[in-house]
């Protein structure tokens, strides 16, 4: 029997490899066969992928459904996979956008209304879910561009409202956690039985269990993509962040990273510069411990990931100096290499700094999502832009204050004690000016903290959070307004610097001993 099927404008064969991997995986998938199932998910399916479909889709479902046996769970299944593949080797158009929702929709409807009793890879089921909070970021960034559609997407996009919608998402989410229980799991034990177990737990499925606890991710990530930077940090309950000892997220790259990229992000939009450099502390040490086991077709994500960590870990300690004793000596290292003459030029203030500020935080920030709607009827305008810009505005606030009197610290660690005029003309300022900036100063020098072993991850108590601590006080005698600092003392080993540059050093001149041989 012939099996063709219609793409790109011609018929095109279902070669007998592809029959025989779909007869095979679903045969697997229905028979429990778990180290099959995982070998035919992240070898085969990569394989065939790079080999017959690269820069083309799979065939349809209903073109390959019989070797299946029209089983409607493979085809839900095999239909997310088509989209993600779809999604990453072209351009969707906005019907594959559309009935990529409708799977999606169709198969957590399954999960939430049925005892489903299949075993699929940990990676699968975390790859479904971030691939759905993909494409719900991709969407997002699509319809703000109505001026890349034709007159036909125009007219139908009016009526697409609840088609990737935010709340939408945001309630299957949140749906799937309580369907899954696995809150009230994680509050009795801490993950310590999902994470010995991997999973895994003995004659049970786990495909609802680790759905739930992976869409408390996804929750996290469609919160920040929004800009309620407090909400994604509530969705993560009971997930803690500082306590690594049994977090399952750990045990798949892409989740680990998900979960401490936007914790990070939003810790350092709210100003918790040292929760964000304890966030992006980890999950950069954490790849660097583990990168080479990801040495396949996702190891170029992960690194790219990764200097988006410095770029953002770059920020927050520019902002935050004193934020740099959480560092690991491996990552300090990583991040002078990276960021070093940026993290230079913010923390001498100016334009320069405003620069840098705005390239770090456009590179590396995530690709925000605007809840409304655009207008159809103006499609020039991007509103993409608009939220970033609304996201940038309000982070560059903050940096402002933060990164205001770059030479303070100078004249301060000269001056233990001096008066508020005499600052005021060091610095070539109004002292009145001065003062409000100061104050400002002053107040931001406390940060909240997380303290390691609450579950609400909005929570925190106040701690001091810098390396240049002053106050406002009036001298007694004469009536003056002084300003009283005491600059903390450098609490920093320079010996893994200097054993850094060092071996550098001899690596530079062994290259070129052996260029002078080779010569």
């Amino acid at each position: 029997m012939s099996h063709r099927y219609y793409n790109d404008g011609y018929y095109q064969q279902v070669p007998d490899l592809i029959q025989q991997f779909i007869y095979s995986f679903y045969r697997h998938i229905r028979d429990r066969n778990t180290k099959e199932i995982e070998s035919m998910y992240e070898v085969s399916f990569v394989k065939f992928s790079e080999n017959f479909y690269k820069g083309s889709s799979w065939p349809p479902f209903e073109s390959v459904a019989e070797f299946a046996e029209r089983d409607h769970v493979f085809g839900l299944l095999y239909k997310e996979l088509y989209y993600r593949h779809l999604f990453a080797q072209s351009i969707p158009t906005l019907q594959d956008r559309i009935d990529s929702f409708k799977n999606y929709s169709e198969l957590f409807d399954l999960l939430l209304n049925n005892n489903v009793n299949m075993i699929l890879p940990n990676k699968w089921i975390w790859d479904l879910v971030d691939e759905y909070c993909y494409q719900f970021q991709n969407w997002g960034q699509y319809r703000c561009k109505p001026a890349n559609m034709n007159d036909e997407d125009l007219e139908r996009m009016k009526s697409c409202k609840d088609i990737w919608a935010v709340e939408t998402v945001a309630t299957t989410l949140q749906r799937l956690v309580d369907r899954s229980g696995i809150v009230k799991e994680l509050e009795e034990d801490g993950g310590v039985k999902l994470y010995s177990y991997n999973g895994l737990y003995p004659n049970q499925s786990n495909v609802l269990r680790l759905v739930g606890y992976f869409s408390l991710l996804g929750l996290l990530r469609v919160r920040c993509l929004v800009g309620d930077y407090q909400a994604a940090l509530k969705a993560i309950y009971p997930i803690n962040l500082f306590d690594q000892k049994n977090l399952f997220a750990t045990r798949i790259i892409g989740a680990a990273i998900c979960l401490y990229f936007y914790s990070g992000f939003a810790y350092l939009m709210q100003r918790r510069y040292l929760d964000a450099v304890r966030c992006f502390n980890y999950i950069s040490l954490h790849i660097y411990r583990v990168k080479n086991h990801y040495m396949h077709s996702n190891q170029l994500e992960v690194l790219r990931m990764n200097e988006r960590h410095y770029a953002l870990l770059a920020l927050a300690v520019a902002l935050c100096p004193a934020s740099a004793k959480f560092l690991d000596e491996t990552v300090q290292l990583q991040l002078n290499d990276r960021q070093e003459d940026h993290i230079a030029t913010m923390c001498r203030g100016g334009l320069s700094a405003e620069k840098v500020l705005e390239t770090l935080f456009s590179e590396a920030g995530p690709k925000f999502v605007t809840l409304q709607a655009p207008n159809y009827t103006r499609p020039s305008v991007n509103s993409n832009d608009q939220a970033f810009r609304g996201q940038l505005a309000a982070f560059m606030e903050e940096a402002r204050i933060a990164l205001a009197l770059p030479t303070l610290k100078q004249f301060l660690r000269l001056y233990s004690s001096v008066t508020l005029t005499k600052l005021a003309n060091l610095l070539e300022m109004e002292p009145a000016v001065l003062r409000a900036a100061l104050l400002k100063r002053i107040e931001r020098n406390v940060q909240i903290r997380h303290n390691g072993s609450n579950l609400d991850m909005t929570y925190g108590e106040e701690v001091k959070a810098t390396d240049l601590d002053f106050t406002l006080e009036k001298n007694a005698e004469t009536g003056e307004e002084m300003v009283i600092a005491q600059v903390a003392p450098a609490n920093v080993s320079f010996v893994p610097l200097l054993k850094h540059h060092i071996n550098r050093f001899q690596n530079i001149l062994k290259d070129l001993d052996n260029s002078t041989i080779a010569a």
